[in-house]
């Protein structure tokens, strides 16, 4: 069964436009979910709006929407009126500029969807949208109205697709600075950084998410699994908790030869101001 989209409307390249349509690149779908019951009974539980002065629960359709005021008073919204607010992004995603998608700093990057074509009428159009981006190696700059909100967004090609990133609003991040300003800098020492990049060279990988494992739910399920057979709970060893390294040359040694590297370290050419890899030593004090 196909997804349901979770937006429709046009992409729009100056006067040339199709019908497109947005998938969820993520589905939620979970292994694992759990219900909340009445202890005593078994039976589940729901929730229901109550007056939070009466304390009584409300009835099938008392519910409305209220914007708070500053004097403590509300202002009554129908769930009609907000959906006939319309703007341009509610219907079209205009590409209005374009930029290479590394320019754009990861803590922006926010939920991907997939885009496709809504229909055969619109797939030339579609095709050579995502090819001319393709050929520029360009990422389109857009807006849209998702969820009661406008979002600027970044198109990308993706194989016979497209790919759409909403962006966060630069007010709502957090900058580095505010967060890393007051780490010192540290001089490292040369023969350290050799070290930790011959650890890197051993652990090299290609990126691979099929093998990604979510081992926190596989514990979960061997939880169910034990009761549903009536058994305990299994207990489960707590890993340990690493702690600071106090001697952080050694640590680096004694990595390195766990990965059994210590031939390839001694094999290594040495870099330019970093010394010989072959031999670290540690700086006189």
């Amino acid at each position: 069964m196909a997804p349901r989209p979770a937006w429709k409307g046009y992409l729009k390249l100056s006067l040339v436009t199709c019908a497109i349509e947005l998938t969820n690149v993520v589905t939620h779908a979970e292994k694992v979910s759990f219900r909340i019951l009445n202890r005593k009974t078994g039976n589940t539980v729901k929730r229901i709006y109550v007056d939070a002065e009466t304390g009584k629960p409300l009835e099938e359709g008392d519910e409305i929407k209220g914007y708070e005021l500053e004097d403590g008073e509300f202002i009554h919204i129908e769930e009609d009126e907000i959906e006939a607010v319309q703007i341009e992004s509610s219907h079209t995603m205009s590409l209005d500029g374009f930029v290479d998608k590394a320019s754009i700093r990861q803590i922006y990057l926010d939920t991907p969807y997939y885009v496709s074509p809504a229909d055969k009428v619109s797939e030339e159009a579609f095709a050579v949208i995502r090819d001319a981006m393709a050929g520029k190696k360009k990422a389109g700059l857009a807006r849209i109205v998702l969820y009661q909100r406008e979002r600027p967004v970044v198109i990308e090609p993706l194989g016979k697709g497209m790919v759409l990133t909403t962006l966060r609003y630069d007010n709502t991040v957090r900058q580095p600075d505010s967060v890393f300003g007051d780490i010192k800098s540290v001089k490292t020492d040369d023969e350290m950084i050799d070290l930790a990049e011959h650890i890197i060279d051993r652990k090299g990988a290609k990126f691979d998410p099929s093998k990604f494992d979510d081992r926190y739910e596989d514990a979960l399920l061997e939880l169910i699994r034990a009761r549903k057979a009536g058994r305990k709970a299994p207990k489960a060893k707590a890993p340990p908790k690493p702690s600071n390294v106090v001697n952080l040359f050694d640590a680096l040694k004694k990595s390195l030869n766990a990965e059994g590297a210590g031939k390839a370290a001694s094999k290594a050419k040495p870099k330019a101001g970093r010394g010989k890899a072959s031999a670290p030593r540690r700086k006189s004090a």
